[in-house]
């Protein structure tokens, strides 16, 4: 897990951002248009199964920034998890903020299909926005939810390493899950979520470097 944080001079940084450049550029010229629809249109056939449309809906629900909020702030309260949750707050503040404004930049539609399934007690989640920025909880690339799913995975598997060398690698079903969910709900094309992911683990990986994140390993050896 130590080559998921990493430093702004890395290879890791440099690949990540070409990655979510050349991500931007076949969206924005609309080069994966087709594979985003047909994909959406799949997931809007098999939308139905009561089970499914619950656990789907939970999914996306719990990916909603004022949730993982409170998840940080429980971090930072206790003195051995300050420092990880120090880290997630600053994440979540920063990737609500940069997604929401590449939205604006981007500006590309949401799927224009409403979900059918079995209805939800609280509304589908709309996903990041910007101020004085009109437009952008409707605008589609990249995902805020799939971006804050990346981060929380990496922050907590990274922080959960050493104790659980290879458990830890669990989580990343998190943001595996939560992409699907946020297609399946038909608020965000494929392109979407992975573009949304990539941001996640591109700031994940330099805050956790800036906040010297690894040190929670050296308190535990003390």
């Amino acid at each position: 897990m130590q080559n998921w944080i990493f430093d702004l001079r890395s290879r890791s940084f440099v690949l990540l951002v070409i990655a979510f450049v050349i991500v931007t550029i076949l969206v924005h010229f609309e080069i994966t248009e087709q594979f985003d629809q047909s994909t959406i249109q799949y997931f809007d056939s098999i939308i139905g199964n009561p089970s499914l449309d619950m656990i789907m809906q939970s999914i996306t629900e719990i990916g909603d920034v004022y949730y993982m909020l409170l998840f940080g702030i429980a971090l930072l309260v206790i003195k051995k998890t300050r420092r990880i949750g120090i880290t997630i707050m600053i994440l979540l503040v920063m990737t609500t903020l940069l997604t929401g404004y590449i939205k604006c930049g981007v500006d590309r539609d949401k799927p224009d299909l409403d979900f059918t399934g079995t209805p939800f007690p609280i509304p589908i989640d709309r996903d990041t926005f910007a101020l004085f920025c009109a437009g952008s909880s409707d605008a589609s690339f990249p995902s805020g939810h799939a971006a804050r799913a990346a981060i929380f995975a990496i922050i907590l598997s990274f922080s959960l390493s050493e104790r659980f060398p290879k458990g830890c690698y669990l989580l990343f079903l998190y943001p595996i899950l939560m992409s699907i969910s946020r297609v399946y709900v038909l608020q965000h094309f494929p392109m979407d979520v992975i573009g949304g992911t990539i941001i996640g683990i591109l700031l994940a990986g330099v805050l956790g470097q800036k906040t010297k994140l690894y040190k929670i390993f050296k308190k535990s050896e003390t």
